[in-house]
Order: structure tokens, then sequence, then C-alpha cells
């Protein structure tokens, strides 16, 4: 058996929009959105959802309407300070997939006979193994190039750092305990 379509979904586009605008402006209560839909939409008053159908329809736009802000944030962030050296854009990517994913398995877990069948569930739980497997895959390589990208870095401002200590040797006559303990300090050894 398939799930039937919320009461909101099966809406005239013009009605569902104008609740999704009321529930994301958040300045209505429920029973103040019923009845803001029963003046605007008379024509509509025998399809309009209950207070119970406003309410779950409001939790997933909600929960939608987080996630996009939350997603939105972090590219922001990301954007403005990683430069994305070291990808991590694509980190960051990955970690809201693996989120996402976490969520519907969640939800087909708790989802009921008669909203999915139970092969159905196993059919996309396995489709999203499956999916998991890939994206691990994907994670476990990006850290090894992080890693590796790191160390090569780390390397090139050792061999700059060497390579001044020369210069400033050969300058100043600089002993070999002052260049000892400059070396600690820029090893971290100090």
């Amino acid at each position: 058996m398939i799930s039937k379509r919320s009461s909101i979904s099966r809406l005239p586009d013009e009605v569902r929009q104008h609740i999704e605008q009321r529930i994301a402006e958040g300045q209505m209560t429920l029973d103040e959105l019923i009845h803001d839909l029963r003046e605007r939409f008379p024509e509509h008053a025998d399809d309009l959802p209950s207070r119970s159908a406003v309410h779950r329809y409001g939790q997933k736009l909600d929960r939608r309407l987080a996630a996009i802000r939350a997603s939105t944030e972090a590219a922001k962030i990301i954007r403005e300070h990683a430069g994305d050296r070291e990808d991590a854009r694509s980190e960051a990517l990955t970690a809201m997939i693996q989120s996402e994913l976490f969520e519907s398995i969640m939800e087909l877990q708790e989802a009921s006979d008669e909203e999915m069948p139970a092969e159905k569930r196993v059919g996309l739980l396995s489709k999203a193994a499956k999916n998991i497997a890939t994206l691990t895959r994907s994670s476990v390589t990006l850290k090894k190039y992080q890693e590796e990208a790191a160390a090569k870095a780390r390397a090139e401002l050792l061999a700059e750092q060497e390579e001044r200590l020369e210069e400033l040797r050969g300058e100043d006559g600089m002993s070999e305990q002052l260049e000892d303990r400059i070396r600690n300090v820029l090893l971290g050894k100090a």
C-alpha cells in the first residue's frame, strides 16, 4: 500500500503556498492560521486541512527550513574561512549528506506498515546502505587527501624555515646554540 499524500499537498498551489508562507513567517498560531485560511479561501472551505494536519505539515516544513538555513550558513562560513585549500566544502557537503541520510533512515524505521510496507522499507534501507558505503569511502579518501595536503604544507614550511636559518647563519654568524634554539621553537620542541 502506498502512503496517502498529506491533505495540504493535495490543495491548489495558491492555498498550499499561502500556508507555507504563513508557517515560515511564524507569526500566527495554528488557530489563527486556520481562521485566516477560511477567510482567504472560502471557495476551498470543504478542502481546507484540519488543525492537526497543519501542525504536522508545519513541523515538517520547519525541519526543512532549519536544515536549509543550517546548510546555507555552513556553506557561507566555509566559503569565507576555508579558502577550500583542504577541500573543506566537500567535507561539509559530505557531513550534510550523512545527516540527511541518518534522518531519512530514522523516518523509515519509524514508518508503519500502513505508511510503507516492510518490503519497500527494506529495499530503501538497502539502497541507503549502498549509498552510505560510497559516501564513507569518499569521506575516507577526502581525509587521506587532507592529511597528505597538511603534511606537504608542513614539509614545505619546514624547508622554507630551514632555508631562512641557513641565510641567517651566513649573514651574521649565528651560533649553533641559537640556531638549535630557533629550530626547536619552529619544530615545537621548546
